[in-house]
């Protein structure tokens, strides 16, 4: 029986679009980012009720598995926070057989201290690593951190050979430039593990939420991006990705 106890968010079952498969998914409590456009404001605070052990969540997966063939992803918030709680959680899964996936930002990546992080990824299948901006000073403004350690991180995963799932959400007139999506693209070129690519587009469903906790959505006048402007960002992406590699 595990002593650490993880502060979760929520817990989702049949969930589609955080790794291959349907999937189980733990929304970890606490992040440092203040994205603009998160769609989930109230797990910033690592403060939560919801306590839960190791055992009780694979408790959980053991009950819908036979849905949930794909496995469990972790997500958030950013998981990374409570790096030890979700470390035994994936060292059990995989004693279990169970295919993990971390969605993360990579944001707390420190390439000079790695021993949890190794540590972690000993039990980790997969890792859906959220770029948020390629340039860093958009960063800074999109997120308030630097994407410095998100960069490394990806570089680390790519020297480790840890398959990794890039996630980028495009947001008009903040990602959605072409010069921005190119950069990004032959940055990506450099990486030897990537196995997929998902171009979120911008949607602002979480406004009613927002409002509900009495926080303002800076992003008020920002429309949705279209499924065809959609589409041409991850082109954009793919051509420059094509174009470094052959270069």
């Amino acid at each position: 029986m595990s002593n650490v106890l993880g502060k979760i968010h929520s817990i989702e079952t049949c969930g589609t679009v955080d790794g291959p498969g349907i999937r189980f998914v733990v929304f970890f409590q606490g992040c440092p980012m203040r994205c603009l456009y998160c769609h989930n404001p109230d797990s910033w605070n690592l403060s939560s009720e919801n306590l839960y052990s190791v055992e009780e969540i694979l408790e959980q997966y053991e009950g819908v598995k036979e849905f949930c063939k794909g496995g469990i992803t972790v997500t958030g918030g950013e998981p990374l926070v409570q790096i030890d709680f979700l470390t035994e959680l994936f060292r059990q899964a995989k004693g279990k057989n169970i295919h993990t996936a971390l969605d993360t930002s990579g944001i707390l990546f420190d390439k000079n201290n790695t021993n949890k992080i190794d540590e972690l990824l000993k039990y980790t299948d997969l890792v859906l690593l959220d770029i948020k901006h390629i340039d860093n000073e958009e960063h800074i403004k999109l997120t308030k951190h630097s994407n410095k350690n998100v960069l490394e991180f990806a570089q680390y995963l790519s020297e480790n050979n840890i398959p990794v799932w890039i996630r980028h959400v495009v947001v008009p007139e903040i990602t959605y430039k072409e010069e921005y999506l190119t950069q990004l693209g032959e940055f990506l070129a450099c990486l030897k593990n990537i196995k997929a690519l998902d171009v979120l587009p911008y949607h602002d469903m979480a406004k009613s939420k927002y409002k509900e906790l009495g926080l303002d959505y800076q992003l008020e006048n920002i429309p949705q991006l279209t499924k065809d402007e959609a589409i041409n960002a991850r082109n954009i992406i793919v051509k420059a990705i094509k174009r470094t590699k052959q270069a």
